[in-house]
């Protein structure tokens, strides 16, 4: 099937295709047999060194603690910038140019700063300005870099996926009276965030990663983190990250298939169904819109050309 950016491959197009595809295979097995081959050598393969991970202890005392704290700093991560990026992101879209200001100023300014940095300035913030515990302290440095930084890059992403909607949703919308703040919540975000999902969850498979940077630089005792005292106690560094990429492997498969089965059923929920909205119908989500004054440039009214419709584009 052809179309302005795919041709269908012809009969030599199509074994060319297919001998590429065998000649990489064999050089990934290659590969991986040279890996294989390495890891013999220097006795990265002996039964001794996988042999903790087949115990309770290794699990119970450090992997899976260590899994616990990467995904509560993470859940609460995102938690907080889902939110204060969505919020963020429409003041971007805001008709007042100081709210876009200092929407704006705040959005590029945290999003310039390594998220590492962020958790070293929180860190130090949280040392010198507050009694929180040094237990604690450097779980709150984690989420607050992770805030920071994530709930900016959002913030553009909710932007661009509201306005990669077609200019028709929104004129139709003011068409029927609506308001800004109404056409934002019930027509642009409902649509946006469909679109913007995969972007999303490509951001929170980020956040979910940069949990190690707090183990590695505020000893924070994540995955990673962990990984490094139990490799100290059984002498098996190798082995130790491959259990650890693994895992982190797995979780953010998950989470990227969630996302999937979730935008997938968005999709489905949103298709129209072509029913004729009656003035019941239309009185629920305006009621102003509803009345005797509809078009007549009255308060109810919101049609193009009267004095209402340019107010209701405002915030």
């Amino acid at each position: 099937m052809s179309s302005v950016l795919y041709d269908t491959p012809g009969p030599r197009a199509k074994q060319r295709n297919i001998l590429i595809s065998v000649v990489f295979f064999l050089l990934l097995a290659l590969l991986a047999w040279w890996i294989w081959q390495v890891m013999d050598d220097k006795n990265q393969l002996e039964w001794t060194l996988w042999e903790p991970f087949t115990t309770e202890q290794a699990w119970t005392t450090y992997l899976l603690p260590g899994l616990g704290n990467t995904l509560k700093a993470a859940a609460l991560a995102m938690v907080i910038a889902l939110p204060l990026g969505a919020v963020f992101g429409i003041a971007r879209l805001s008709d007042h140019r100081w709210v876009r200001g200092v929407a704006g100023t705040v959005v590029e300014f945290f999003r310039a700063i390594p998220v590492l940095l962020l958790m070293l300035f929180a860190n130090e913030f949280y040392v010198r300005s507050t009694d929180i515990s040094s237990e604690q302290r450097p779980l709150y440095a984690v989420v607050t870099g992770l805030v920071l930084y994530n709930a900016s890059v959002l913030a553009e992403i909710v932007r661009a996926g509201i306005l990669s909607l077609p200019k028709g949703q929104t004129e139709a919308a003011y068409a029927v009276g609506l308001r800004k703040g109404q056409t934002m919540s019930s027509i642009l975000l409902p649509q946006a965030v469909t679109a913007m999902l995969p972007a999303i969850v490509s951001q929170l498979v980020v956040i979910v990663k940069d949990t190690a940077l707090g183990g590695v630089m505020l000893n924070f005792p994540e995955l990673l983190n962990s990984r490094q005292t139990l490799a100290a106690n059984y002498a098996n560094v190798i082995p130790s990250f491959i259990i650890v990429a693994i895992i982190f492997i797995v979780l953010n498969f998950l989470l990227t298939s969630f996302a999937s089965w979730l935008e997938k059923r968005l999709r489905r929920s949103k298709k129209s169904t072509g029913a004729v909205l009656g003035a019941e119908d239309m009185e629920e989500i305006n009621p102003a819109a509803i009345g005797g004054t509809f078009g007549t440039g009255g308060e109810g009214g919101g049609l193009p050309g009267t004095g209402t419709y340019t107010d209701r584009k405002k915030l």
